[in-house]
């Protein structure tokens, strides 16, 4: 259950450094001090690579006109570290209450390596339109220090 607690400033500018984050909260128990434990916010940031892969829900599309602005005015948010709280993902991507931390984790990291293995092209994003896989990659790995700010690794001194 999340608590009164702040989320902790976390950059992390590429996936790698997103892999090293995994390690470390999935090595020792952690503080939620947002809505999602570790399987969900893992789930949700899986989804949203496999998209670029596979494609994104039709419905998402609907959201095209107000493409030029959110990349105007979310998008350098979300690449300055400062994305906000409280925006609500599409149905298709708000995970399950019930999603195990170790499953989560598995299902993030196969689409980790599968987009960093990827060799063709990506699909355009609903609201950020179409982006290189360097662009991606900043993209993505903001995406998940938002999610895992809200996730306190315990450092034993008095955490918990």
């Amino acid at each position: 259950m999340p608590n009164s607690r702040e989320r902790r400033p976390l950059e992390l500018t590429s996936l790698q450094a997103v892999e090293q984050e995994l390690a470390r909260l999935s090595g020792a128990p952690y503080e939620r001090v947002g809505n999602w434990t570790l399987g969900q916010a893992c789930r949700h940031l899986a989804l949203d690579i496999r998209s670029s892969i596979d494609g994104y829900p039709n419905y998402t599309y609907l959201f095209a006109p107000l493409r030029p602005f959110v990349r105007w005015l979310l998008l350098p948010k979300l690449l300055r570290f400062e994305s906000p709280s409280g925006i609500r993902a599409p149905a298709a991507y708000v995970p399950a209450d019930d999603v195990d931390d170790q499953q989560g984790l598995k299902e993030y990291r196969e689409q980790i390596a599968r987009f960093l293995s990827h060799e063709g092209k990506y699909q355009t994003h609903p609201g950020f339109g179409f982006n290189t896989r360097e662009n991606l990659e900043r993209i993505y790995s903001a995406h998940a220090a938002h999610h895992l700010s809200f996730l306190l690794p315990a450092t034993g001194e008095g955490s918990g």
